[in-house]
């Protein structure tokens, strides 16, 4: 029991740091983004590159801020069913549920690696002119993330099943 306490522990020891670094690309995105508001409005101008820039921000604010949602706990529930439940049933869908997210992130890795090592094979830039290159490194973050993801969903469901455990122990 202690090794799989650990274990999740240092799955979200991971995930925790990955999000703090992760909330930063946010204030990034906003900075970039009022930059093109200022390029465009005030001096009637633009760059390719400032605006793939915000979507290059927002794909790890988007892959990598999953699995930190689930262990704030600020992801979507129906609380209103939830929190009508005894806390054996809460703990019982959160394992189920962190299981089903955990199988999902692991399809979704075996699915995008191709995709990912075909953007390295062809060393992908932007195909505008004036856009970023080394889009194949943006690419990488979709493994990524959802590695994440399944570490974090994997550290959710041991600690619901530890709960569960716990109290039929006692």
């Amino acid at each position: 029991m202690r090794k799989l306490a650990a274990l999740a522990c240092a799955g979200e020891a991971v995930v925790d740091a990955i999000g703090s670094v992760t909330a930063w690309s946010s204030l990034a995105i906003v900075l970039v983004m009022a930059f093109n508001v200022l390029l465009r409005y005030a001096f009637n101008t633009g760059s390719v590159a400032m605006q793939e820039l915000e979507w290059h921000l927002m794909a790890p604010i988007a892959l990598l801020g999953m699995s930190y949602a689930i262990l704030k706990d600020g992801h979507v529930r129906v609380d209103v069913v939830y929190a009508r439940m005894s806390w054996r049933y809460q703990e019982t869908i959160n394992a189920i549920s962190h299981l089903l997210v955990l199988t999902f992130a692991v399809i979704m890795v075996l699915l995008s690696i191709p995709y990912v090592e075909q953007s390295f094979r062809i060393g992908e830039i932007s195909p505008d002119p004036g856009g970023l290159t080394h889009r194949f490194l943006l690419k990488s973050m979709i493994p990524f993330g959802f590695i994440l993801l399944g570490i974090q969903a994997l550290a959710a469901m041991l600690r619901a099943i530890l709960k569960l455990q716990a109290h039929h122990a006692d």
